[in-house]
């Protein structure tokens, strides 16, 4: 695992291998079972991650039933806005919908890799940037599809979600019940 991550953060912030080797030493890989929470509503963001591999959703209870927000996978990191760096508690909890591993770092060691790694700034800047401009997109088409056009849409952009996560959460994350799901998906089989 380390050396895949090592070849990804190489590729995707155009380092040198060495400097990604070092860059790499300095933050966790840890293995997570399905199902373990890594952050409640309440608590205080005093970490960062990254999904090597498998899968991390992020979701709001409401009234006591859970409502899926976003889910991360390989090669993603988890977004934590919401947090002013440790200063303001969490409104969503994240949990691994899969046995998953996941980077881990503290925000005191992401400020001093950004001071030992200057260029990493800017490319975390942009790719901040990139991730806003896809949710923005992602917004948009979402409050401007029906469920079924939703639906469509996940599998035509996310369709590993499909066999990873379970479909009440897939439900909650297209904004309808699993009923209504399992009626889509139903309607869309019998046109095949």
């Amino acid at each position: 695992m380390r050396e895949e991550f090592i070849v990804y953060i190489s590729k995707k912030n155009g380092l040198p291998y060495e400097e990604a080797a070092k860059l790499a030493d300095k933050i966790k890989l840890v293995p997570h079972k399905k199902g373990d929470i890594l952050l409640r509503e309440g608590e205080f963001v005093n970490s960062c991650h990254f999904v090597l591999k498998g899968c991390v959703r992020q979701y709001l209870l409401l009234d006591g039933e859970e409502k899926t927000t976003a889910f991360f996978t390989a090669e993603q990191p988890v977004p934590s806005y919401d947090h002013e760096k440790g200063k303001q508690a969490s409104r969503y909890y994240l949990n691994c919908v899969v046995d998953s591993v996941l980077g881990v770092s503290s925000l005191e060691l992401e400020e001093a890799i950004y001071s030992e790694f200057p260029s990493l700034e800017t490319v975390t800047r942009k790719v901040i940037e990139d991730d806003l401009r896809k949710t923005q997109d992602d917004f948009a088409t979402f409050i401007t599809s029906s469920p079924e056009q939703r639906y469509l849409n996940l599998l035509e952009t996310r369709s590993e979600l499909m066999d990873i996560a379970p479909l009440h959460q897939i439900a909650s994350y297209l904004g309808m019940t699993p009923e209504s799901l399992s009626r889509i998906r139903k309607r869309i089989a019998s046109k095949k």
